[in-house]
């Protein structure tokens, strides 16, 4: 039986849960997630738990954050004055926002505190830090 390997073009159905139990994200009800292994358009950790694996196949894997969405980096969160925050932008902390740079690119942040003087945005990845588990179900390969 031909068995997953860098490079192989696969398919799965997955169901991604964090410590406490609560899904983040399913592909259940959808198609499944089709990409190359080992090129970098997952996350590492589930990249690395495939190959060896043959079509049918299912395992669940725990992802350290280091291989998954990386480690809260406390250097991308900003704090900017209030008063540069026009008044119909709602900021309340957990609100997801987009800012766009100067070179016109768009990065998600979340608003994570607010003063009288400031807002602190967040824009590390939402599941950064955290340590997740994937059970997946390898559908086909090439």
């Amino acid at each position: 039986m031909t068995q997953v390997k860098p490079g192989d073009k696969v398919r799965i159905h997955y169901t991604g849960t964090l410590a406490d139990g609560t899904t983040f994200d399913s592909s259940q009800g959808r198609e499944p997630l089709e990409f190359t292994v080992g090129s970098g358009e997952i996350i590492p950790g589930l990249d690395k738990a495939l190959p060896g694996m043959s079509a049918g196949d299912r395992k669940t894997v725990e992802i350290p954050c280091a291989e998954a969405y990386g480690v809260h980096d406390p250097d991308a969160c900003q704090a900017i004055p209030r008063a540069q925050v026009p008044d119909d932008i709602p900021l309340d902390p957990g609100t997801r926002l987009q800012l766009q740079s100067p070179d016109g690119q768009v990065m998600p942040v979340v608003v994570t505190k607010v003063t009288e003087e400031q807002v602190v945005l967040d824009a590390n990845h939402p599941l950064a830090g955290k340590d997740l588990t994937f059970a997946i179900e390898l559908v086909s390969i090439g």
